[in-house]
């Protein structure tokens, strides 16, 4: 496999004027959103992806994105630790929240609830319809920086800048443990696998970590993948890919059941990104891949 995958450039997308941090999901699978730290939300047409249309501009960086079909609204996190409840339909409803600190770093949909995770160690959820605040849990004194949500077991995981990786239910909040030290330095990403049975993560220290979700959360492995802060962590839509993208400026495919490296895309030599690849996106649209960069651009590619 590690000899016959290939990956194509399908277009590279820009307009937006500053670092872009946010990729989320839209209510079509052919679109997708971004916000960057322009404060600019932006709607792209896989069909058409050089006719981005800007929908919504708050005031500050956006660090987080997620949207809501039921009622068509897009939920975004900004630097300063705001959550922003854009009504596309009803924009004069839109409310700024200031309810985080020193930013809102994730934004999840778990159940019928939303979830929030700020740069001041706590955890919130909302309630989908009002856009309130329902409770919060302080967790850590440092970032809460990224979670994942496992239907299976009902629990949620949560990577933070004190090195631990926080297991939580999804139900009460609880916290069911911790992954004292699971990186040397902040955990950037975490994700459950598609068949719930292993947690991967990757840190500031650019190692990219594979924990047995059903021994106890015990380390299967631990590589240095990246040169620098390992920033997402995604899986291709059928389950057997995944992605991870670094500071570095690079992503890489690996072979979800093996943990083979299988393609570096690079910028000069594969006509990627000039500086650090923040957020990777996997669509259910023909299975495309978007990476977003602090060059400013997005990249679709496709991986066969």
């Amino acid at each position: 496999m590690a000899s016959t995958i290939q990956i194509e450039k399908i277009a590279q997308l820009t307009g937006h004027n500053a670092s872009i941090f946010a990729l989320a999901a839209d209510r079509e699978p052919k679109y997708f959103l971004s916000g960057a730290g322009d404060g600019w939300i932006v709607r792209w047409d896989f069909d058409a992806p050089e006719l981005g249309r800007l929908i919504a501009k708050v005031e500050t960086q956006i660090f987080s994105l997620l949207y809501l079909k039921e009622n068509n609204k897009v939920v975004a996190g900004n630097m300063n630790g705001g959550v922003h409840w854009i009504d596309l339909d009803n924009p004069d409803h839109t409310r700024n929240i200031q309810h985080h600190k020193n930013g809102v770093f994730d934004i999840q949909r778990i159940g019928e609830y939303i979830h929030t995770l700020g740069g001041e160690g706590m955890l919130s959820r909302w309630d989908a319809e009002s856009g309130r605040a329902q409770e919060s849990f302080h967790i850590t004194n440092q970032s809460l920086r990224c979670m994942d949500y496992s239907a299976e077991r009902n629990e949620i995981a949560i990577g933070a800048s004190d090195n631990h990786i926080y297991l939580l239910d999804a139900g009460d909040l609880s916290l069911k443990k911790v992954l004292k030290d699971a990186h040397d330095n902040s955990v950037f990403s975490i994700k459950f696998s598609p068949d719930q049975k292993r947690l991967l993560s990757g840190g500031r220290d650019a190692h990219l970590k594979v924990w047995d979700v059903d021994n106890d959360f015990k380390l299967l492995t631990s590589q240095p993948a990246h040169w620098y802060t390992i920033n997402s962590i995604v899986f291709h839509p059928e389950g057997h890919l995944f992605a991870t993208s670094s500071r570095d400026k690079t992503l890489k495919i690996w072979d979800s059941e093996s943990l083979q490296l299988l393609k570096v895309v690079e910028g000069v030599r594969d006509q990627g990104h000039l500086n650090s690849v923040n957020r990777l996106l996997w669509s259910d649209f023909n299975n495309y891949l978007v990476s977003a960069s602090d060059d400013r651009s997005m990249i679709i590619w496709k991986v066969y």
